[in-house]
Parts: structure tokens; C-alpha cells; sequence
């Protein structure tokens, strides 16, 4: 699960990076306040359209499985691991 999250918040992070990477490639300074301020909603919502976009992706062209999960167990002293049926 916190896998997962770090993978969304790095997909949300995408946009600030690249406006990062043309602020230094326009010669500007990335530490003022006063270049990020005017496009922060901008950027919050393009990272937030990338991340509804891959969750929309993934809900629609994940592997789907048949049957139950069976979750590990013993059998006969073994240990048997989880499984999908």
C-alpha cells in the first residue's frame, strides 16, 4: 500500500519537476517564490489530472482474475502460500 502512494506521489510530482527543470534552463532562479506562485494551481492540477489518469488506466487495463484469492495455509505440516484460484 505505501508503495503505491509513493508511486502516485511521485506521478503528481512530474509536473513541478519539469517546471523546475525550465526554470533553470530559462536562467531563472528556482528558489524564489515569485516564479512558482502564479502557476501552483496549474501544476497542482496537472499532477493531479496525471495521477486520476493512471488510476483510470490501471482500473481499465489491469489483469483480471477469475475466482477467490486463498490465503496461505497449512496442509499436511507445509506451508502452502496464497494463491488466486
Amino acid at each position: 500500500m505505501l508503495r503505491r502512494f509513493l508511486e502516485e506521489f511521485g506521478l503528481f510530482l512530474i509536473p513541478f519537476a519539469v517546471f523546475l527543470v525550465y526554470l533553470l534552463a530559462a536562467g531563472r532562479n528556482p528558489l524564489r517564490a515569485g516564479h512558482w506562485n502564479p502557476h501552483l494551481t496549474r501544476l497542482a492540477l496537472a499532477g493531479l489530472l496525471i495521477v486520476i489518469g493512471t488510476l483510470v488506466y490501471d482500473g481499465v487495463f489491469s489483469e483480471r482474475r477469475e475466482g477467490g484469492y486463498i490465503p496461505a495455509h497449512m496442509e499436511n505440516g507445509h506451508l502452502v502460500p496464497g494463491r488466486f484460484q
